[in-house]
């Protein structure tokens, strides 16, 4: 039986990866700095720590993982804008460390890394390939980015196997923040529903559930020397065809509305080329008209008295 490390177990993406890799028949090793009654998740061994940690060299050489998911680490754009040391210390500096502790006390086991979009910032051209320029809009995206070149830098001077997942606007229920959810709250509790921007901003929306399935074959497929892959269902979607699909999937007939500004740090229009992760067998399963339906129904049942 294979083992893998999942950091940030407890957080969104990290459910939904440990509760894959169980299902394909891993041992399942979660860390998180959460009480072990809020991880509510079965068939994993699980192990409260605030990464980095000096418990982490022992569990890696208890478990001896043949793979690292690192999907711990800081996720807003906003955040970073306000606090970049924080992002800095919680993105690019918690993957060094990582990326040290396996060098030293797990060097077989293949790292993938939960990167992000936001490093094309404003991509030149759509569909946007791994190769494009790297352009940030935000310290997050930069951060990512260095946390990307860590991986090929052990990769490349140290032989560890690594392989980068650049995820584009991941979505599913149990996500209370970002614009799917956004906009099922403001249409099931508002009387208008107002969005940010002009309507025509644009993202490539992945389903957790394709996430997790992409990084079980990214876990066992592919070479692993720092290669970039893109992880979406290579569908352009604008905000506002978003927003009208939601609208009907919820049955509500408010007004839509958007306030033209655009946060700092927000790209205008996202769409991968998904070819490369295609090459090795990946195929999106969720539509976004089936996956909206289900965090609709999510959302509602969270938002009932």
């Amino acid at each position: 039986m294979k083992t893998v490390i999942i950091t940030g177990v407890a957080g969104f993406l990290g459910r939904y990866v440990a509760r894959h890799f169980v299902r394909e028949g891993w041992r399942v090793i979660g860390l998180d700095d959460v009480p072990p009654e809020n991880v509510q998740l079965t068939a994993v061994a699980f192990h409260r720590l605030q990464l980095p940690s000096t418990a982490l060299p022992e569990i890696l050489r208890a478990t001896a993982p043949d793979v690292c998911v690192h999907c711990a680490g800081r996720a807003s754009v906003g955040l970073s804008m306000t606090d970049p040391a924080a992002d800095f210390r919680g993105n690019a500096a918690l993957t060094f460390e990582l990326l040290d502790a396996l060098r030293q006390h797990a060097p077989a086991c293949r790292f993938l890394l939960l990167s992000s979009a936001a490093v094309y910032g404003n991509p030149a051209r759509l569909p946007v390939a791994e190769e494009h320029a790297a352009a940030p809009l935000s310290p997050y995206g930069y951060h990512k980015r260095q946390a990307e070149l860590l991986c090929e830098e052990f990769s490349r001077i140290y032989g560890l196997p690594t392989a980068v997942a650049r995820i584009f606007s991941a979505y599913g229920p149990g996500l209370r923040r970002q614009v799917v959810w956004d906009i099922c709250e403001k249409a099931l509790t508002a009387r208008q529903l107002t969005l940010h921007g002009t309507g025509r901003e644009s993202r490539d929306f992945i389903h957790a559930a394709d996430i997790a399935r992409a990084l079980h074959l990214l876990a066992t497929a592919g070479p692993a020397s720092g290669e970039i892959y893109n992880l979406a269902s290579g569908r352009e979607t604008t905000i506002e065809e978003l927003a009208r699909l939601i609208l009907g999937v919820l049955g509500r007939d408010v007004p839509l509305s958007f306030d033209g500004v655009n946060p700092s740090g927000n790209p205008l229009r996202w769409q991968a080329d998904i070819g490369r992760i295609a090459a090795l067998g990946f195929v999106p399963s969720v539509t976004l008209e089936t996956g909206t339906q289900q965090v609709a129904n999510w959302c509602a049942a969270e938002l009932q008295p």
